[in-house]
């Protein structure tokens, strides 16, 4: 069932900042140290509250990863019931053409990228702009929107508090095989990932999602761009980095609740 349009949360006031490199995110460094590239990692209690950042990679293209609230605003227009399938494949199997489809119907690349960008702000991110060009011909224009680890994990952090994601987080519960690395690895979590060359073809891979924490849940954002540039070294790298916070969470933090 498709939720109605109207949120039953009113939007979120502005996060606290971000604090580096305490509680559960003590020692990342020494952690990327080893992994051969750079990485991040950002992470927020379920519901909202101060994110705690780590690592050299803080920021980059959203790629697929904004197929997440790419969606939820495609589900919650009017009309948005029709757009079941696409949302299903854009998120469980990262399909392109799927999300393609549920931008055109938002209207304009304009409209397109206000109503995406809504969401956001609605979800706990209001810094956040949603790029509506295409600033590299070959890839999408959401795809290339700047999207900081710590607006995202911020963004993760309520969607488990919308009743208008409740289809969306439902599909991230549910992520192709292939594509179940970094967050994938960990027991309940619900997760979505993105990955693309930069113009020298190094790719950045990045994942968010939720991972249960204690009796509740936490938001966790990851990226990593490895020294050798590949994908399948970057998923590697999310990999580590996941069973890292993983372990870490359910021995020095609880998880909060909405």
């Amino acid at each position: 069932m498709v939720v109605p349009p109207e949120s039953t949360t009113p939007p979120v006031a502005a996060p606290p900042p971000a604090a580096t490199g305490q509680g559960p995110l003590a020692g990342f460094d020494d952690l990327a140290d080893q992994l051969g590239g750079d990485a991040g990692i950002a992470i927020a209690p379920v519901g909202g509250g101060q994110s705690l950042v780590a690592g050299t990679t803080q920021s980059g293209a959203a790629w697929s990863t904004i197929k997440v609230p790419l969606a939820i605003a495609a589900l919650t227009q009017p009309g948005g019931s029709g757009q079941l399938a696409s949302a299903a494949q854009a998120i469980t199997a990262s399909d392109n053409a799927a999300a393609e489809q549920l931008w055109d119907s938002l209207g304009e690349p304009t409209d397109a990228a206000t109503k995406v960008q809504a969401v956001l702000q609605n979800f706990g991110d209001p810094t956040t702009a949603v790029e509506s060009r295409k600033t590299r011909p070959e890839y999408s224009a959401f795809g290339q929107t700047a999207w900081s680890l710590s607006a995202q994990a911020q963004f993760a952090s309520f969607l488990p508090c919308h009743t208008q994601s409740a289809q969306v987080l439902g599909y991230m519960d549910d992520i192709n095989a292939d594509q179940r690395w970094g967050l994938g690895t960990l027991p309940g979590a619900s997760f979505k990932g993105g990955w693309g060359p930069d113009v020298q073809g190094r790719y950045l891979v990045r994942q968010f999602g939720i991972i249960p924490a204690g009796n509740g849940q936490l938001a966790v954002a990851i990226a990593a761009e490895v020294s050798s540039g590949s994908f399948n070294d970057g998923t590697a790298m999310l990999t580590k980095i996941a069973q890292w916070i993983g372990a870490r969470v359910s021995t020095v933090t609880s998880g909060a609740t909405c």
